[in-house]
């Protein structure tokens, strides 16, 4: 999917050329300048090029996103390399592909320009491989006769949607989002002030036992989330917080959605709450419930 100018590039390196003038997201292109991140990838993905550029490929990414935002100019979503859909697949016949064997519809491994990993994205599309595969991520294992169930009812969701969200999905197998708690929040309290640095007190009910700790952090949320930490002693950390408004207006219900990675395991929290805090803290006990139990 490289453009013409990436073309005439490479024919002119092949040719024999050792200077190619470049720009950060095919800025500034039809100028003369091709795009750094097309010309780059292609010499790497080209062994049989007898030239190589010496560039650390997986900041490619992030300096894609960081001359972006500076120069408030989005990424087109189909841009080579760095569009957001570049390594997203939609298609059920794709989606299959990627996930049996990543090389039948990727050339270019995602994490070779920083991004950390393929997107399967859910919609009318997908098929049942795909949307097994996004159950396993979220903690569910299925049986085949109820992957088949959980597809028609999923079809009938993705016809009225774009994308279907893993939320979405939670509500389409039956199940609630919550799971077994072993790990419970009985109290918290938290204290944020303009001129001294948040605490917070949690007391969690884990294996039938009451466990209390006290820490600091950033904000309310980082607090009450390091004492989690304190009491559960696991090496996790918080990849992903989403906080999403059901209505309008600062008295909402919000929804909380985080990812949380182990050593061995990512999961996916989710909570609902008039107190962002208390969500915030049972979105990640609930993801940490998936994780160690």
């Amino acid at each position: 999917d490289l453009g013409m100018a990436t073309a005439n590039t490479l024919a002119g390196v092949m040719s024999g050329a050792r200077q190619v003038e470049v720009t950060i997201n095919g800025i500034g292109e039809r100028a003369g300048n091709t795009s750094l991140e097309e010309v780059v990838m292609a010499i790497k993905c080209h062994a049989d090029l007898p030239v190589e550029t010496g560039i650390d490929t997986t900041q490619i990414m992030k300096i894609s996103k960081l001359v972006s935002g500076l120069m408030n100019m989005p990424v087109q979503a189909n841009k080579a390399i760095v569009g957001k859909n570049a390594f997203a697949h939609s298609s059920g016949i794709h989606q299959d592909g990627v996930l049996k064997h990543r090389e039948n519809y990727e050339i270019i491994d995602p994490k070779e320009v920083g991004v950390d990993e393929s997107s399967i994205v859910l919609t009318a599309r997908s098929g049942r491989a795909a949307i097994k595969h996004r159950l396993k991520v979220l903690g569910f294992e299925v049986t085949q006769e109820k992957l088949d169930k959980i597809y028609d009812d999923f079809l009938i969701y993705a016809d009225k949607k774009r994308e279907v969200t893993d939320e979405d999905l939670l509500i389409i197998i039956g199940e609630d989002l919550t799971v077994d708690e072993n790990i419970k929040l009985m109290y918290l309290k938290v204290t944020s002030e303009t001129e001294s640095e948040p605490s917070a007190e949690v007391h969690l009910q884990m294996d039938g036992k009451l466990h209390k700790e006290i820490a600091k952090g950033n904000g309310p949320v980082d607090a009450a989330i390091s004492a989690v930490k304190k009491i559960v002693g696991q090496k996790v950390f918080l990849d992903e917080y989403l906080i999403q408004g059901v209505n309008k207006g600062s008295s909402d219900l919000c929804k909380v959605h985080m990812t949380v990675v182990g050593v061995e395991k990512t999961s996916r929290g989710f909570a609902a709450s008039t107190d962002i805090v208390k969500a915030s803290v049972e979105a990640f006990l609930n993801a940490l419930n998936k994780i160690l139990y």
